[in-house]
């Protein structure tokens, strides 16, 4: 592992730290039922938490399964992960703040996400 990618994956992994400690924020203080943007707000910061966490996570896994070797485009993969990470997790919360989450709903949107990065994907 070359020192710019340490330092990427320590970059994340702080923005995430930074990201969860907003979630903290605005899940001690807010409640949905009071103020009504208190959920779209908490949905954005768990969806940019949970994104910014798996960020580091997506590049480091097929790090350490090609016996730690980085390819290129590995960081761009990782990141695309991570965004979809991030919109279904702000989708599903979302959706539950709103009352209208259904286990058949989450599983039709993570498999339409599935596909989609399959397809995205295979052009390796």
């Amino acid at each position: 592992m070359e020192a710019r990618d340490r330092r990427t994956n320590l970059a994340f992994f702080g923005a995430a730290f930074a990201a969860w400690l907003a979630v903290g924020v605005i899940v001690l203080t807010q409640d949905p039922k009071i103020v009504p943007v208190a959920g779209y707000v908490g949905a954005a910061a768990m969806g940019t938490a949970v994104g910014l966490t798996s960020v580091p996570l997506f590049w480091l896994a097929p790090f350490a399964r090609n016996r730690r070797m980085a390819y290129r485009g590995a960081w761009t993969r990782a990141v695309r992960r991570g965004a979809w990470v991030a919109f279904v997790v702000f989708l599903l919360v979302v959706l539950r703040v709103e009352a209208l989450f259904q286990p058949q709903i989450a599983l039709f949107i993570v498999a339409l996400v599935l596909v989609a990065e399959t397809t995205l994907s295979s052009g390796r």
